[in-house]
Parts: structure tokens; C-alpha cells; sequence
């Protein structure tokens, strides 16, 4: 309604002229209008004669009205084809496993970027290196398990983060972070863009990877 009236304005002069008023006022007054009730306001402020003010608030609201049916506003939705990906990189050592994790949800799902549509993957790549190095606040280190079942009798598996931080460290990090995911088809294809290495070397210094800042 506001870009409405905006654009209704030059009407509202070639109005106000018809009505032979005071043409350099009401150019101020629709000069500082934003929308119909602050043209009220300042039509009011200046005391103009009821007739006149009458003529030009009828004027002004069927404008709005008109503008308002024929302009329409889409809400934007990316398309997959139209994404631009790129490759961040993220040094484990020293973070916060959980902070860590959700600014690696942000980024895989596209949260950061202005054309981010929920169903659409506009996601960008991540790779986490230093695995092995990750911390952990509190006692979670010695509390923290992962449990999971084989779906046989007696196939319950209880693992402990401080012995799969040393036998599969990535596994840590991935899991954290497909906490943050969708999970559905959309989860599984934003998760396939994560890449997490124990030691600090990776094999993608071919997609030119910028450091990604974590607080």
C-alpha cells in the first residue's frame, strides 16, 4: 500500500491544481507524504478549508484504492538453477562443537544470503578441518553419548564422544551439525555439501575455499 501511494502522488497534484488551491502547499504536503494517513495528518496541519481537504482525501484514497489492485507484489523464490555457490573453509581447533555446528547449519542451508527460499537449496559448500581438535563446553566430554540401535535384539550401540573423537573424529561434527538439518530430501542433498577432515590438509584447493569466519 505504501509503494501505492507513492506512485499515486503526481495524480494527487493534478487534483489539488484542479481544485485551485494553494498549489505550492499542497505540493509539500504530498512532497512529505509516505502513505494516506500521513497525507490526513499534514492536510490537517496545514488548516486547509474543509471543502478543499474533503475534495483532496476523496481524490487521494480512490487513487490508493486503484493503485492497489493493479500493482502487485510477488515474493521472491530462488530457482536451483539460479544459485551461485561458494566453498567456505573452517579451521575445528578451538571451537565450540555446537556454535561451531550451527553456523555450519547456516551456511549449508543458505540463511546467510538475501534470496534464500526455504525449499530451494541455495546452500554453499563447507569444509572443516581439525576435526580431531574440536572442543566441547562443560562436562560433555565425559558425558555426551550417541546412542543407536541395529534394529535386532540386543543391537543397542552406546558410543561416547571423548573414544569417537579419537576413532572417527569427522563423525562428531556430522553429527552435529545433521541435528540442525531438515531431515527429508532437501536435508540429505544441503548435508552432501559439508566436507569434514580430521587433520588440517582437504583435497579441494581447486575450489579456491574462503576462510569462513566463526564467533
Amino acid at each position: 500500500m505504501l509503494t501505492a501511494c507513492q506512485a499515486i502522488l503526481p495524480h494527487a497534484i493534478k487534483a489539488l491544481v484542479a481544485l485551485k488551491g494553494n498549489v505550492q502547499c499542497f505540493r509539500q504536503i504530498i512532497d512529505s507524504c509516505n502513505c494516506f494517513w500521513q497525507g490526513i495528518m499534514f492536510v490537517e496541519l496545514f488548516e486547509i478549508n474543509y471543502i478543499a481537504r474533503h475534495n483532496f482525501l476523496e481524490c487521494f484514497s480512490k487513487q490508493c484504492t486503484r493503485m492497489s489492485k493493479t500493482i502487485s507484489f510477488k515474493t521472491y523464490s530462488a530457482k536451483p538453477g539460479e544459485v551461485e555457490r561458494k566453498w567456505y573453509v573452517v579451521d575445528a581447533e578451538g571451537k565450540v562443537l555446537g556454535r561451531l555446528a550451527s553456523e555450519i547449519a547456516k551456511v549449508l542451508r543458505g540463511k546467510h544470503k538475501p534470496q534464500f527460499t526455504p525449499h530451494v537449496d541455495t546452500g554453499d559448500f563447507v569444509i572443516v578441518t581439525n576435526a580431531g581438535k574440536i572442543g566441547l563446553s562443560g562436562r560433555k566430554i565425559d558425558q555426551k553419548t550417541y546412542f543407536s540401535h541395529s534394529n535386532y535384539p540386543g543391537g543397542v550401540k552406546v558410543e561416547n564422544v571423548k573414544e569417537l573423537l579419537v576413532k572417527n573424529p569427522e563423525k562428531v561434527i556430522e553429527k552435529a551439525v545433521w541435528g540442525m538439518l531438515p531431515h527429508n530430501n532437501l536435508g540429505r542433498a544441503l548435508f552432501k555439501k559439508l566436507k569434514v577432515y580430521a587433520g588440517p590438509e582437504h583435497p579441494h584447493a581447486a575450489q579456491c575455499p574462503v576462510e569462513m569466519k566463526v564467533n
